[in-house]
């Protein structure tokens, strides 16, 4: 009974070394390929596109002056009528014009400043805003503005609040094929790099897009944008 027991002792002791060798080996073996699947690459995509702008925003600004409030406000009220009415005449919408606030200056409350005093102690300005989705049509129009100049409208000048602005509107209808683009390009860089490496390139570890940028596409042509996103994708490499 004693020499049975020594016996089975013995069988289970080799069966746990070669057990533990053998699980050992699948570990190492495992180790080692778990390694080499966790060689990666990370590649850049780049996707730009130019669009035209779809919607403007056209503040048409003026400045009045007077000694009387009350004139001034009917010169305001008079100037911002007939730009109205060049804008209606010109194909403009109704629903495209706003009217905002006048803004007027008393320059008699003012305690500060320097130089001969005005000849007029109010000044009001009056901002006639157009939102259009007509572009195009928009900028024939600002170029015509001297008509009401012809009228008697002192227009501002080019400070930042008579800025033009152009918006692009449509991103989510080109994102799809933009991203598509980008993740491409980033896929020709990194076939690119497995082969000048001697490796193969396998699946995409892991991806992320980034945010796309919308600006003119240079100062002289602001109602043209240019469109660009980055994709950033790390793929496994393979020998």
């Amino acid at each position: 009974m004693q020499a049975g027991q020594v016996r089975t002792a013995w069988i289970i002791g080799v069966s746990l070394v070669a057990g533990l060798g053998l699980l050992g080996y699948l570990l190492s073996d495992a180790a080692i390929r778990f390694k080499a699947f966790e060689r990666t690459v990370t590649v850049k995509g780049l996707a730009e596109r130019e669009y035209p702008a779809d919607r403007v925003i056209w503040p048409i600004q003026f400045n009045e002056a007077s000694n009387d409030l009350g004139k001034l406000y009917a010169a305001l009220d008079e100037g911002a009528g007939k730009i109205r009415a060049y804008l209606l005449l010109h194909g403009v919408h109704e629903e495209e014009i706003s009217l905002s606030v006048p803004l007027i200056t008393d320059k008699s409350a003012q305690q500060y400043g320097g130089g001969p005093p005005s000849p007029f102690r109010y000044t009001g300005v009056q901002t006639v805003t157009v939102l259009s989705t007509k572009v195009a049509r928009m900028r024939e129009l600002m170029t015509g503005l001297s008509e009401l100049g012809k009228q008697g409208i002192v227009l501002a000048g080019d400070g930042y609040q008579t800025q033009t602005e152009y918006l692009f509107t449509r991103l989510n209808e080109i994102k799809p094929a933009m991203i598509e683009e980008a993740t491409r390009n980033a896929r020709e860089v990194a076939v690119k790099f497995a082969a000048d490496s001697d490796s193969d390139l396998g699946k995409i570890r892991k991806a992320s897009q980034g945010q796309f940028v919308i600006q003119p596409r240079d100062s002289n042509t602001p109602h043209i944008k240019r469109v660009r996103v980055v994709s950033t994708v790390e793929y496994y490499l393979s020998d």
